[in-house]
């Protein structure tokens, strides 16, 4: 294939998932500065792999990259405090470490604030699988591969912290429990 026709096809297929890579990347580093540069990394690293990359799935392919390229960086800046089994949860992490990245960010979004409430009140996990499926809109196997928890195990988490926020919102008037 000739280099235009390469590049073109490159662009074909990332250039649609620049909202996703984006949002995600913004859930990860807690703003849109260190979005924009995890998701430049990201894309450079994507640039130089293509040649090996088969076609299929790119929003996948993609988000694997911007785990893996977010995990560098994080240990990059932190060598001596972040591990090789806390680094594996790095999406269920925030940038500074202290609380859940993910979850913490769908809360800051616009959000009613009594979701926001109800959202905080959930576990890490919980609020990771909320704000990668319910927010950024990810399937089930990409949440999963982000993650790196079986397809299973994603739809449980969000079966049961779905549930959750329901409750919540049931017992402080905001909805009936028939829907």
């Amino acid at each position: 294939m000739s280099e235009d026709g390469w590049e073109a096809r490159f662009r074909e297929q990332v250039l649609p998932e620049l909202p996703v890579l984006l949002r995600v990347a913004r859930r990860l580093t807690g703003g849109q500065v260190g979005a924009e540069d995890l998701v430049q990394d990201t894309l450079v690293r994507a640039y130089r792999a293509y040649e090996r990359f088969d076609g299929r799935y790119p929003r996948a392919w993609l988000l694997t990259i911007l785990r893996n390229t977010h995990i560098n960086m994080v240990r990059k800046r932190r060598p001596d405090l972040l591990d090789d089994e806390v680094a594996g949860r790095i999406p269920a992490r925030g940038a500074d470490g202290r609380q859940d990245g993910t979850g913490e960010r769908a809360m800051h979004d616009e959000l009613d604030p009594i979701v926001r409430d109800a959202l905080a009140s959930l576990s890490a996990n919980h609020r990771a699988v909320i704000a990668l499926v319910d927010l950024d809109g990810l399937t089930y196997q990409e949440a999963a591969d982000l993650l790196e928890i079986p397809v299973g195990t994603v739809m449980s988490r969000l079966h049961r912290a779905r549930g959750k926020v329901r409750a919540r919102l049931e017992r402080q008037g905001i909805t009936s429990s028939r829907g």
